[in-house]
């Protein structure tokens, strides 16, 4: 069936996006005329353009869902809540890589260009209302994330990390429309909506539940989640940290928007099937994302298997399948995309050119080197583990408490002994910064201001939105509303 031409007031819900679109294009002809010592502009026009958008997100907030495009578009309180979060951390993201990628002689307008496009996948996947607005926010994301992992042309692991996160990556999106396939078959529409009648309706639902076991699947490699996070380690560690920072923290609050329209605004009805398969998904993510991580001892590896353990407890909010759910995933999505956009800044801000501060043992010391930035360093940790008052402690209460209200007992246990299990590794990052000697030169801070001053920003806020997690709270309660 042809879509009818679209109208003024298609076009209006999708402002942010039509301007995030138009403005990379414009940038990346702009950078083509900029020098390498110009370079810069294309840094600065990036954030100018993340600004716009969010500008123009605040300005139309919507308190109640607006559709375009004969609802393959919809704009409600959760989109903009999420999208403002992309914002922040992609802006906090292309801050944190300007210096590291100088450093190293990779500081192009291709990086901004290809990270404006993961953005605009990123909105698109939030404010989906079809399966089809899924799939192509999807796949432009995990394109521009493919040529962002191997911009290091030169560096074989960088290029063996695209490689694995290609073929893998193809995999994954593979399954995921496959899965689409069968519901589209199982219910004649890919509007979230008419699927979400389709479901509720009784028959044979045989067909449609294959296809959910399918879009599962495409969700959880998506997250990382186990057993589908074999790619995760690799392409962490394997990026330079620059782009591991970018892909491993805004991506997530994407990724949380998926599965929010695909499992709620979709399949919702179904929830009593798709619910235990999230949960036991969340257990497995618990157990395997903590146990691999105790034994690591390259930083980046082990932030890579506590992000698989990380959206296991991210699984326990979906688990519930209600508002109260949604509300606890979309907060403990924001709090991790925050936290973990600290986490390797962390890394970027003591590595230097020719030393990559990514092991455990390059942290030795720093208490006696760099008080300060050992106590920035010592709130990442403690908000990860989830000690209190920081930012992680609440994030991990809400998701406990959502999967006990869900009757879900045995989840919430296990999530509560592998959090224990878990604070061991990042304590062990806390005990070799101020119990160990430093050996040889060690890791230094970064003299680049902007970056000493994110992440101080950044390592504060942890504490900061801690004492205030209301806030957050708040936003989250007003999208999915009890």
């Amino acid at each position: 069936m042809a879509l009818p031409m679209p109208t003024v007031a298609d076009l209006l819900p999708l402002g942010p996006e039509i301007f995030v679109c138009g403005a990379a294009f414009a940038l990346l002809m702009v950078d083509l005329f900029l020098s390498d010592q110009r370079r810069g502009l294309t840094h600065f026009l990036a954030l100018f353009i993340l600004a716009g958008a969010a500008v123009l997100t605040v300005r139309d907030l919507a308190m109640e869902p607006v559709y375009g495009f004969a609802n393959m578009f919809v704009r409600d309180t959760a989109s903009d809540v999420l999208k403002l979060a992309v914002y922040l951390v992609a802006g906090a993201s292309f801050v944190y890589a300007k210096p590291y990628l100088q450093d190293r002689g990779l500081f192009k307008g291709e990086f901004y260009v290809l990270g404006l496009f993961a953005v605009l996948g990123m909105m698109l996947m939030i404010s989906a209302g079809s399966m089809l607005t899924v799939y192509l926010g999807l796949e432009l994301l995990a394109l521009s994330s493919y040529g962002l992992v191997g911009m290091d042309r030169d560096n074989p692991r960088s290029s063996e990390a695209a490689m694995k996160y290609i073929v893998l990556g193809s995999m994954a999106s593979g399954l995921l429309l496959y899965g689409m396939s069968m519901v589209y078959g199982a219910t004649g529409s890919l509007m979230l909506g008419e699927i979400h009648a389709a479901a509720a309706s009784s028959g044979d639902r045989t067909l449609l539940l294959f296809g959910v076991v399918f879009m599962l699947v495409g969700i959880a490699f998506k997250f990382g989640a186990a057993p589908f996070h074999m790619w995760l380690p690799d392409v962490y560690h394997g990026a330079p940290t620059a782009i591991t920072l970018f892909i491993g923290s805004a991506p997530k609050l994407a990724a949380f928007g998926m599965a929010y329209r695909l499992l709620e605004a979709g399949v919702g009805p179904l929830d009593p099937y798709w619910q235990d398969m999230v949960a036991w998904v969340a257990a497995l993510s618990l157990v395997i994302g903590n146990l691999v991580a105790l034994v690591q001892t390259n930083l980046k590896r082990m932030l890579a298997y506590s992000t698989v353990s990380h959206v296991g407890f991210l699984f326990m909010g979906l688990a519930h399948g209600g508002n109260l759910g949604y509300s606890a995933a979309m907060f403990y999505a924001i709090s991790y995309a925050i936290m973990s956009a600290a986490a390797f800044g962390a890394i970027i801000a003591l590595s230097r050119k020719g030393f990559e501060s990514e092991n455990i043992d390059d942290f030795k010391g720093l208490w006696s080197r760099n008080p300060g930035q050992a106590v920035l360093v010592l709130f990442v940790m403690a908000s990860l583990a989830g000690v209190p008052p920081f930012l992680g402690f609440w994030a991990k209460l809400e998701v406990l408490v959502a999967a006990l209200d869900a009757g879900l007992m045995w989840l919430a246990v296990v999530g509560v002994v592998f959090a224990v299990i878990g604070a061991f590794y990042y304590l062990r990052v806390i005990k070799v910064m101020f119990f160990d000697e430093p050996e040889g030169e060690g890791a230094r801070v970064h003299p680049d201001s902007h970056l000493r001053v994110l992440f101080a920003v950044n390592a504060a806020a942890l504490l900061v939105l801690g004492l205030f997690a209301d806030t957050i709270l708040a936003w989250c309660g007003l999208a999915f509303p009890a």
